[in-house]
């Protein structure tokens, strides 16, 4: 049974309807945090909630982060939050080869990574309270590149990049990322369809762990980024041992 914290903290999560967002929107509301989840998708988000259990602590608000106007109206009523993190990502149509890459797909992928979380920290950094966090998610594709990856590596590595101005211009709020490696979340029917299971199969048998990565196992590490006070300007590389092989 997960120990109830006493001085529940309030934490908005941006795409905690699925993956690893939903796994810490579990972890955190199991322990007594009040979580507000945030997506564009209503009947994903009513999905979640439903799943997570009805609770005054839990809420569900409809947004999309690649808006300005969405952000501003996210922000502009209610309670400061401690915490907030993004696991949001639209790569949809951005796993190609350059002769077959569609820009507006590129675009897509962008906003949800780059543009989201800037303007999650212009709109959402003055509502934090003191000594709170913006955690973001990067990945394993900025330092092990693939085929059909480039518009994802470099994504990753410019989040990454945004991650340590941000923790240099927002201070004292401290600005961190998760890095993830392999984890088997619903992205990857997009990225590998019927393939799903022996792509990460045999991802798994390269890996010193010996498995690929679980939600659960991002989750832990985002717990740790939002709890810890003395973490700042850091990406913390959750992935099996990946960046070794």
């Amino acid at each position: 049974m997960t120990k109830q914290r006493t001085n529940p903290r309030r934490i908005l999560i941006v795409g905690g309807s699925s993956g690893m967002g939903f796994a810490l929107a579990r972890r955190l509301s199991a322990a007594g945090d009040h979580v507000t989840i945030v997506g564009r998708d209503a009947s994903r988000l009513r999905r979640a909630q439903d799943d997570l259990g009805a609770s005054a602590k839990l809420e569900i608000r409809v947004a999309d982060i690649t808006s300005e106007a969405a952000m501003q109206a996210l922000f502009a009523h209610g309670e400061p939050f401690d915490h907030i993190v993004c696991t949001a990502a639209d790569f949809t149509g951005a796993y190609e080869r350059l002769p077959a890459l569609d820009l507006d797909a590129v675009r897509r992928a962008i906003d949800s990574k780059i543009i989201g979380p800037i303007l999650l920290a212009k709109y959402g950094s003055p509502k934090l309270s003191p000594g709170g966090s913006l955690t973001f998610t990067s990945g394993i594709a900025a330092y092990r590149p693939m085929v059909r990856g480039t518009v994802v590596a470099t994504i990753n590595a410019a989040l990454e990049g945004l991650v340590r101005a941000l923790a240099v211009e927002l201070a004292p709020i401290r600005v961190n990322a998760v890095s993830p490696g392999w984890v088997d979340t619903p992205i990857w029917q997009t990225v590998a369809g019927e393939r799903k299971a022996e792509v990460l199969a045999g991802m798994a048998e390269r890996l010193p762990v010996g498995r690929v990565g679980q939600p659960d196992d991002i989750a832990d590490a985002m717990a740790f980024l939002i709890g810890n006070g003395f973490t700042t300007g850091t990406v913390l590389h959750v992935e099996g041992g990946h960046r070794l092989v």
